[in-house]
């Protein structure tokens, strides 16, 4: 099974950086989303889950209505990286050339030699923004499979490999608008954290229509380059976890797939196919990850709780009883949650 990190293996067997680097690069977390602070307001759950991604190796998929901030978010974590950032809008006539690339004739005007060259797309980045990514067809959405699991893009028998490190963070409007296409569940499997963003609170709302109105213009500041990004993820995965919690997590996700004998009556009645053993990877890095957010050394109980729904949410096929019922797969969650306690101590 390969890890949905695939690319930082490299990274993750260097040795140790000394306390005070760690402490150093820690830091630099709260200056990161201290920047983001300056453009985004409120949307503190959805700043720690993109930051927990980010840190953990893994992609993004942000879902909400429009208007809520999704491209202003990812396009100020953009800004306040140091990092090569490039947005790709996907439309409805978008093809896979307009991202990954395409063969260009040249000609040698001297000796009249003809050659193609590949023309890189806008894939060859460390960040990009896939603005709307459920507005494009599935031809266009699976150009970004192999990039996204292997960090590579193969192009008439020939494999490029992308920049590291390489996010994609995509954004996606609810299935139920119209001129939306639903994602595949093998590349929704590749996104690392599924997102919801929410409205904001009255006074949030409130802050957010003086603060873009006005005449003022706040720049972002950049906090945080590549070599500090791959470094972080490096540590993530020196995080602590203990057996008993590496126990819970492979419980929690074998107790997805119904006919599984410790799986909750609700799974065996919403639940069409469960969470694949990539989800148990993903929730580890994440709950790591969040640990080290919150500088510590070691993920704890709560950290895997906060991160089950956004880790397992797009990894489950509801069934039509669930549709029928009004059912979410944050519903299945919470339930599985209850039904499997986390191990005492």
């Amino acid at each position: 099974m390969r890890s949905p990190t695939e690319g930082f293996d490299e990274v993750a067997e260097q040795a140790p950086t000394p306390a005070a680097e760690i402490e150093r690069l820690t830091a630099r977390i709260g200056d990161l989303k201290a920047a983001i602070g300056t453009a985004i307001v409120g949307q503190g759950d959805v700043v720690e889950q993109l930051l927990i991604g980010l840190l953990a190796g893994g992609h993004c998929l942000l879902e909400g209505v429009p208007g809520l901030g999704k491209t202003l978010l990812v396009r100020t974590l953009g800004e306040a990286l140091e990092l090569d950032f490039r947005r790709v809008q996907f439309t409805p006539d978008l093809m896979p050339s307009d991202i990954l690339g395409t063969e260009l004739l040249e000609e040698d005007h001297g000796t009249g030699h003809r050659s193609f060259r590949f023309q890189q797309g806008p894939v060859f980045t460390n960040l990009l923004l896939a603005d709307e990514l459920n507005r494009t067809p599935p031809k266009t959405q699976a150009a970004l499979l192999e990039a996204m699991q292997e960090k590579t893009v193969s192009y008439a028998g020939q494999t490029y490999r992308l920049p590291r490190p390489f996010f994609v963070l995509a954004t996606q409007n609810p299935l139920e608008q119209a001129g939306t296409y639903p994602l595949p569940e093998a590349q929704l499997d590749r996104f690392l954290l599924l997102v919801r963003v929410g409205y904001p609170t009255a006074q949030e709302e409130r802050d957010i229509l003086a603060r873009t109105t006005g005449s003022a213009e706040t720049g972002v500041p950049r906090v945080m380059g590549a070599a500090d990004v791959i470094a972080l993820q490096r540590h993530v995965r020196e995080v602590y976890l203990s057996d008993d919690l590496l126990g819970w997590i492979t419980a929690l996700v074998r107790a997805t797939r119904p006919g599984d004998p410790a799986a909750p009556a609700a799974v065996e009645t919403y639940v069409r196919w469960g969470a694949g053993p990539r989800a148990g990877q993903a929730l580890v890095l994440c709950a790591k990850a969040r640990a080290l957010l919150h500088g510590r050394f070691a993920a704890t109980r709560e950290d895997i709780a906060a991160l089950a729904a956004p880790v397992l949410r797009h990894r489950l096929l509801l069934s039509f009883a669930a549709e029928a019922e009004g059912k979410s797969a944050d519903d299945v969650v919470a339930a599985l949650l209850a039904h499997i306690p986390p191990p005492a101590g």
